[in-house]
């Protein structure tokens, strides 16, 4: 009796031991886990033509079974990694502002991390390291600086192009050669809903299509390019490259059709023949040069709807994005100076308020308070206080801002001018109104 009780207890004994050696190697494998993904992701450096980057770059690497190559990962538990998403702004002169105050609208609405690819003049970096280092709560969002550059040859030619460093953007796909997706915005682009939600069309691009843009106009009576280009355009009024969601490995492999050679030429042969052939006849010019290669290629190209870049020009004589008008803004466009003057106040008024968000130091906790805040499929502007607001008014709610000491809340700044974030009235909601009457 004595025998079998000693072989009961000899095996309950091993199987004791037998657990705590599973748990003991079940809590090292979930250590490991856990410090797998608790700092930032290094932003990549990106790839110069000529060399390496000059900039900034923020983030940290993590550590995780690799860095503890003495223990086992049997038991590891791997989290999925998560899509970063890559958005490029070129800015120069009094651009910085403009900038600043886009990138936070991205912030608000974003969910993904965000890596920001910043293209601006020399003189421009010190500012925006200031700024934006003090963004460092931020979890989701890195950054990198880089001076503008262009082909050596013809830099003088390409800098002064329509507007200084505006054709900067062409030069994206070589000089982030390591960047597979990108989403270039100009500065005077709000976001008013997620970045993920254009980042998500990406997934439509059927297997031709390289980029994305939306119509230049919608009714063609007032489209500027149908009337006036002397110049070949995509479709029927031409495309606006203010909002340009790009597939770069696409667009670095492929072979475009043109009209100067029977041979098909990639992107980075392309541009220079381009611009010597059509620069005395483009007024827009790098979007002129857009519109000529994808005229000659039109399957490379998805075009959007108006509500993804809504500007003034679908205002000015009356409203005509119906897109916007049956779902809402999702991108506003401030193109024409309207941000700074009275000629569009609702377009003023939105900027304002997202321009006063981290006037000071805000902490993680009141920032994710500002997203909670303003999580909306769009922003409902009512057509009597958008439309209709005195400039007197509009002058005494900004004399307001500047004595107080704190910036009023982005909610508060909105209700004042009649403003309201689509959660707060329904999801069927009328879209802004933003048209003057």
């Amino acid at each position: 009796m004595r025998r079998y009780l000693r072989v009961v207890v000899l095996c309950l004994a091993c199987g004791f031991c037998s657990l705590l050696y599973a748990f003991s190697q079940l809590a090292v494998s979930l250590e490991e886990g856990a410090g797998g993904g608790g700092g930032k992701p290094q932003a990549a450096a990106a790839s110069w033509l000529g060399g390496g980057g000059r900039g900034a770059a923020r983030g940290a690497g993590s550590a995780g079974p690799a860095a503890h190559p003495g223990r086992s990962d049997r038991y590891s538990v791997k989290a999925q990694p998560v899509e970063r998403m890559h958005l490029a702004v070129v800015a120069c002169g009094e651009r910085l502002e403009e900038t600043v105050t886009m990138l936070k609208s991205a912030l608000i609405f974003s969910i993904k991390p965000l890596q920001v690819h910043i293209f601006a003049e020399d003189q421009l970096h010190d500012s925006f390291k200031g700024i934006l280092d003090n963004w460092s709560f931020l979890q989701t969002f890195n950054y990198s600086l880089y001076p503008i550059t262009f082909p050596s040859e013809n830099a003088a030619e390409w800098k002064k192009l329509f507007k200084p460093c505006a054709s900067q953007r062409l030069f994206l796909p070589l000089i982030l050669k390591d960047v597979d997706s990108l989403l270039y915005v100009d500065t005077d682009i709000l976001f008013l809903r997620p970045i993920d939600d254009i980042w998500s069309l990406l997934k439509k691009f059927n297997s031709t299509q390289i980029a994305a843009m939306a119509p230049e106009h919608e009714e063609p009576r007032i489209g500027w390019y149908n009337r006036f280009a002397r110049h070949p355009y995509y479709g029927k009024t031409g495309v606006n490259s203010g909002v340009m969601l790009m597939n770069m490995t696409r667009m670095r492999r492929k072979y475009f059709k043109n009209d100067m050679t029977a041979v098909r030429l990639r992107w980075g042969d392309i541009l220079m023949p381009l611009l010597k052939k059509y620069k005395l006849n483009i007024t827009w010019g790098d979007q002129d040069l857009l519109n000529i290669v994808f005229f000659h290629n039109p399957e490379s190209l998805f075009v959007f709807p108006c509500q993804w870049n809504y500007r003034p020009d679908h205002c000015i004589y009356g409203s005509n994005c119906r897109e916007a008008e049956e779902e809402g803004i999702f991108i506003l466009h401030g193109n024409r100076g309207v941000y700074h003057d009275d000629k569009q106040p609702a377009f003023r008024a939105v900027y304002e308020a997202l321009r006063n968000v981290f006037k000071r130091h805000y902490s993680e906790r009141e920032f994710r308070l500002h997203q909670i805040a303003n999580e909306a499929h769009g922003i409902v502007c009512a057509r009597k206080g958008c439309s209709r607001r005195s400039s007197k008014e509009a002058a005494k709610d900004q004399m307001h801002n500047k004595k107080s000491q704190h910036p009023a809340p982005l909610s508060g700044v909105f209700s004042r001018y009649q403003v309201w974030p689509l959660w707060a009235q329904s999801h069927q909601a009328n879209p802004m109104q933003f048209c003057r009457n």
